[in-house]
């Protein structure tokens, strides 16, 4: 897996940069959202777009997450909110339920119609909805942030960049010692490579690096990294004026101590409103 894994990294990096020149126009092709990473194109005036993504890891513990999300756009491709709702089973399945929600709002700052790159960043308000006895939810209400930025490097060839952070601010703790708070920081950083095999099959190579916060044993803060590679592939159907985005990748995630494999699937459906 080490060797998938620098291969995997080898090959993003080589490719995100080449020397290779933006043409003045391209073709169409499926726009949409990454599995991991957000692309940063807003929903087209008149659009909604609904998403759901799924992903299994069966070692060393059954976790299974699921998330149900919906975009709009706000008077123009300028404004997009979206909502996402969570739902995670994890530690084979001894806790499972709703997670926190999240409430979004992306700007679109540079516009895909008229550059080769669109950059998008988002601000999102994540609601204590899940429960933190069980560890479905972090108990208080917090905040994120994210800058995707895409960029279509060639005909065939896109990539996209994402780099963000959370913030929950007093989040509570039960030790032996009594309760304790703590204001909780993380980060993640991460890109996608996307071939454009054709204007409606893509095939895609993710990474995503997290590095989280949380409230150890002896009441101080610890940090945890994980990295993911993620190689996949989606395609577009074209129903009339719907369109559907199935996608399926198998994502491999490392830490410290413990190589993860596991499975994804994703589906989208964009309609005018």
């Amino acid at each position: 897996m080490r060797t998938l894994y620098s291969f995997s990294i080898s090959i993003l990096l080589m490719l995100l940069t080449a020397n290779v020149h933006a043409q003045e126009s391209f073709s169409t092709a499926i726009e949409d959202n990454s599995f991991f990473i957000e692309e940063a194109y807003n929903q087209e005036t008149g659009i909604v777009q609904h998403i759901s993504n799924a992903f299994y890891f069966s070692k060393p513990s059954k976790d299974f997450s699921y998330s149900f999300t919906q975009e709009w756009p706000v008077g123009s491709q300028t404004h997009q909110l979206s909502y996402t709702i969570p739902y995670l089973s994890v530690a084979s399945g001894s806790a499972a339920g709703l997670s926190d929600i999240y409430v979004n709002y992306r700007y679109q700052l540079v516009s895909p119609e008229d550059h080769a790159y669109a950059l998008s960043p988002r601000v999102s308000l994540i609601l204590a909805t899940g429960n933190q006895d069980k560890g479905l939810g972090n108990g208080v209400l917090g905040y994120q942030f994210n800058l995707p930025f895409s960029h279509r490097i060639a005909e065939q060839w896109v990539y996209h960049l994402n780099a963000g952070f959370t913030v929950l601010p007093s989040v509570k703790a039960s030790l032996p010692t009594g309760e304790v708070k703590k204001n909780l920081l993380s980060y993640s950083a991460g890109g996608s490579l996307i071939w454009l095999a054709t204007e409606k099959f893509n095939l895609m190579l993710e990474m995503l690096m997290n590095n989280s916060a949380e409230i150890g044993n002896n009441g101080t803060i610890e940090r945890a990294a994980e990295t993911i590679v993620n190689p996949g592939f989606r395609f577009a159907i074209d129903i009339g004026s719907l369109q559907i985005v199935p996608g399926v990748s198998l994502p491999v995630a490392f830490t410290n101590s413990l190589t993860r494999v596991g499975a994804l699937g994703y589906v989208s459906f964009e309609h005018p409103l």
